[in-house]
């Protein structure tokens, strides 16, 4: 074996390790939750008076949910002489002539609501957030993304936990009103699952410091202030806020027993341009942020936690890597003779997929889903999340290289249970050559597949295939999801003309 192979190797395996280190890391997470599940948080007192609120909506070109989310926060249980509700309308498309006729008709039943609209979109939603405050009258604030739909009983549920002086925070759980959509919504569904249940708790109630989600919480307005801001220099404003008010020493509550629903993306790219931002969000709040964190006089758990969850999405460009190494190391591994090394490769391997299965399966569990439906999803969850890997890197890359872009939101339909509406393609996710690089993933590892079936190196066969199945679905269905024109109705669901929808309720 040449000094290149040699080293080759070396490399191989090295990026094997440090994957397993990020994929037993969730082994710890649920080491965490169920060691404190039952650490159940509680208001430290009774609120002598409830507080004024101010609920804040921020939308941009939102036309098929924003009827159904202004409605929805209206019917909330709270004095209206305390409740203040802001929509920050950035739109640029029919959203706007939709939603000020919603506010001027919630107006008129005697909310106090009010329309913002701004033309610029500077900072995005961050900037649409910290606008809105410079009118709010609450001393407590939630936010809303355009796609919730929160329950009636939210902040009777939440407001009772800012008696503690401390806290700062208070998150909800996401639900997911279209979970049963398709198997790429049942799929995102399982994944939130576990952030939620799994590892917001877990870092909440071990004293590890956890993040406001975006939407579905509320915020103390001092807390907001006292921890610099909402900032738009991340793409994750609500990540980057969380820490720098965490470092303040503001405490934060999670509630996993409260549910917001919300819709999960229907359409592969538009799933891919959020799990972008998300990604590339991470990191920028990583850079910005982990110097201070490490040199803190933070507890040595604390720090080691708060690495892990900002760096968690590097593990994407360790994965592409892994992707074009894996067949090569296989070839040349066999052509000299070293077949039995292969087996080297399981603890790593099981690992980090082991980890996975572990861990979805504890957040299914923990949702009351019992036997087949806990596990049924699992092999498609795990091609899934390799078939994103070349999405995300991309994302990380450019996070690492100070590559700045815009805030792109994530394409709403209105989707419930199995019904959607069709949508503008201008509402679709964007098409971009990344399919085509992941079609040719897929076709790498056709190759490898043949490769070992040949070869009879059977034990690389499963991991082969999950690398093919999900760079294959991945990037056909980007293909065939860019390409439509529209949305398809599905039998339950009904397509609607926005214009006509607003001409009808004008009229």
């Amino acid at each position: 074996m040449t000094t290149v192979e040699i080293i080759f190797l070396g490399v191989y395996f090295s990026v094997l390790c440090v994957l397993a280190v990020y994929g037993s890391h969730r082994y710890r997470m649920a080491f965490l939750y169920y060691r404190h599940k039952f650490k159940l948080p509680t208001p430290k007192s009774p609120l002598k008076e409830l507080p004024r609120v101010t609920i804040q909506l921020p939308i941009f070109n939102e036309m098929y949910v924003v009827e159904r989310l202004v409605e929805s926060v209206c019917r909330i249980d709270y004095p209206r002489e305390l409740l203040e509700i802001q929509v920050l309308d950035d739109s640029t498309d029919e959203t706007c002539g939709i939603a000020r006729a919603c506010v001027e008709r919630h107006r008129q039943k005697g909310h106090d609501i009010v329309y913002i609209h701004r033309v610029n979109r500077e900072g995005f939603k961050a900037g649409a957030l910290e606008n809105g405050l410079k009118t709010a009258r609450g001393e407590y604030v939630a936010v809303f993304d355009a796609d919730f739909v929160p329950s009636p009983d939210f902040l009777l549920r939440t407001v009772p936990f800012f008696s503690d002086a401390k806290v700062g925070m208070v998150q909800v759980r996401w639900g997911h009103l279209n979970r049963e959509f398709s198997i790429l919504t049942q799929a995102q569904s399982i994944f939130l699952d576990g952030h939620f249940i799994i590892e917001h708790t877990a870092r909440n109630r071990s004293g590890c410091f956890f993040n406001f989600n975006g939407t579905a919480g509320i915020w103390r307005r001092d807390t907001i202030a006292d921890a610099g801001g909402w900032q738009h220099d991340t793409l994750t404003e609500d990540l980057d806020l969380s820490y720098r008010a965490q470092l303040k020493g503001w405490q934060f509550v999670f509630l996993p027993e409260v549910i917001s629903p919300a819709e999960v993306p229907v359409d592969m790219n538009a799933f891919k341009s959020q799990q972008h931002r998300w990604a590339k969000g991470s990191i920028q709040t990583a850079k910005k942020l982990l110097p201070t964190i490490l040199k803190s006089h933070l507890p040595l758990a604390v720090k080691r936690e708060a690495f892990f969850h900002l760096t968690n999405n590097m593990a994407y460009l360790l994965m592409v890597l892994l992707s074009v190494l894996m067949p090569i190391s296989m070839v040349v591994r066999f052509q000299h003779g070293l077949y039995g090394t292969l087996f080297l490769d399981l603890p790593f391997f099981v690992s980090a997929t082991a980890s996975v299965c572990f861990f979805y399966v504890a957040a299914q569990r923990e949702r009351g889903v019992t036997g087949w439906e806990r596990v049924k999803y699992l092999p498609f969850l795990m091609s899934l999340g390799i078939g994103l890997a070349i999405n995300n890197a991309k994302a990380v890359a450019e996070a690492l290289l100070n590559q700045q872009s815009g805030f792109a939101r994530t394409p709403k339909t209105g989707a419930e249970g199995k019904k959607v509406k069709a949508v503008k393609k201008t509402y679709r996710g964007s098409k971009t050559l990344m399919p085509v690089v992941e079609l040719l993933f897929a076709a790498y590892f056709t190759g490898a597949l043949w490769f070992a079936i040949d070869a009879r190196i059977y034990t690389s066969v499963p991991f082969i295939v999950l690398f093919q199945a999900g760079f294959l679905y991945v990037g056909i269905s980007s293909l065939l999801q860019g390409f439509a024109g529209r949305m398809k109705i599905s039998d339950a669901g009904a397509a609607v003309n926005p214009a006509d929808e607003q001409a009808r309720r004008a009229a």
